[in-house]
């Protein structure tokens, strides 16, 4: 590869940098669960979430390496079901906290006390991950955008792939640790009441809106 190639494969990589750096700081289902994961249970069982999310992310990513996100897109009945599976939880989960204790928590316990297992909180983030459409969308139809077929493409994936998680880690970081900030101001039942009815619906409307995703 000459010099000038190897500055294409730069530009390349920094343009896939700053994109997926934006997509992924932008709020969405993953991030909004790992920050009530944070404000509930607190940062460091959070973290478990963040593992599920994240383990689902490069296990879509990696997918697509291998041609699977493309043929579960090709197919109208495949993808529809997880479509609706991923319609199904994120409305669960929105009713859930919506319905949640209003009680305020207590900002004076160094940990938690802990509801769910580490096993419930990594699979909870999985399934958030794993059953949302956008992520196969993304996997399928930006992912190969970034991938030179005149150049080896197992290294590439690879090196794409290793970027996305890096990113996607550092956001999750970013919300946890905002969660738990946050949580010092729920400790009045009115405003963890807000709080609990605000992300209830947040939920629910990307539920609904995973309706109107659709492979293109």
């Amino acid at each position: 590869m000459n010099e000038r190639g190897v500055d294409m494969t730069v530009h390349t990589w920094w343009l896939f940098f700053g994109a997926v750096f934006l997509l992924s700081g932008t709020p969405g289902p993953n991030m909004l669960h790992v920050m009530t994961r944070s404000v509930s249970f607190g940062f460091r069982r959070s973290v478990l979430a963040m593992a599920g999310c994240l383990t689902a992310v490069v296990a879509v990513l990696a997918a697509s390496a291998a041609g699977l996100t493309a043929l579960l897109v090709a197919s109208p009945t495949i993808f529809g079901l997880l479509r609706y599976a991923g319609v199904a939880y994120l409305i669960y989960l929105g009713v859930k906290a919506w319905r949640a204790d209003d009680a305020p928590i207590d900002v004076g316990k160094d940990t938690l006390t802990p509801t769910l297992s580490g096993w419930r909180m990594f699979r909870g983030g999985f399934v958030i991950g794993v059953s949302n459409p956008k992520l196969l969308l993304f996997a399928a139809a930006f992912l190969p955008q970034f991938v030179n077929s005149a150049q080896p493409k197992v290294p590439q994936f690879m090196i794409l792939v290793l970027t996305f998680a890096v990113i996607e880690m550092f956001w999750y970081v970013v919300y946890g640790a905002g969660g738990q900030q946050l949580a010092r101001y729920l400790t009045r039942p009115a405003l963890k009441r807000a709080f609990n009815r605000i992300t209830g619906g947040i939920f629910i409307g990307f539920g609904c809106a995973l309706l109107r995703v659709r492979p293109s």
